[in-house]
């Protein structure tokens, strides 16, 4: 029978989500590691060096993700530190993205996997110059979830799937609502 205990989650909150088990949280700065723990990462959970957290639904997320959508935040590349693992992360980029700007302009995404287990631990893009995006389900916190981390916009609503509702108290974009304020 399944547990029917509460967990507080608006305390640091570190459950046996992999093999790793020293990630960590403060006040300003959190880790996200990998499956495996060959790869964890450091990264602001607000001020200068945070942009945003946000539900993705583009068809570029639906493919990375196996699943209808991706819950995501963006660093500064300033503020994203690796603190183990660089070496062991393996790279994939095209150029065939939801992001085309502007015929003929780069719209490359890199991907960063680690290369044990394969989790995705972040993306850089040519429309996104000097971020990084993550993934927040590679959060060691899981409180961090729900609070810091918890989506304020949501976009490509228009390939969001039927079952799933608009994210409560997310601005909505039927398309890119990354570059509207940029």
């Amino acid at each position: 029978m399944a547990s029917t205990t509460a967990v507080d989650k608006s305390k640091p909150y570190f459950p046996l989500a992999s093999l790793a088990s020293d990630g960590w949280s403060t006040e300003d700065e959190a880790t996200a590691t990998c499956f495996c723990g060959a790869v964890q990462l450091a990264f602001p959970t607000h001020g200068p060096g945070f942009v945003g957290s946000f539900i993705c639904n583009c068809a570029d997320c639906h493919k990375l993700t196996a699943s209808v959508h991706a819950t995501n935040f963006t660093v500064y590349d300033t503020h994203l530190k690796h603190l183990r693992g660089r070496d062991t992360l393996k790279t994939f980029g095209q150029s065939r993205t939801v992001f085309v700007k502007t015929a003929g302009q780069d719209n490359t995404m890199t991907n960063y996997f680690c290369s044990t287990c394969g989790s995705l631990m972040y993306r850089v893009g040519a429309a996104f110059p000097g971020m990084s995006i993550l993934r927040v389900g590679s959060v060691d916190d899981f409180s961090l979830h729900e609070t810091k981390l918890r989506p304020t916009m949501e976009q490509f609503t228009k390939d969001r799937v039927a079952w799933k509702l608009p994210t409560e108290g997310a601005k909505q974009f039927e398309g890119d609502g990354l570059h509207v304020n940029l």
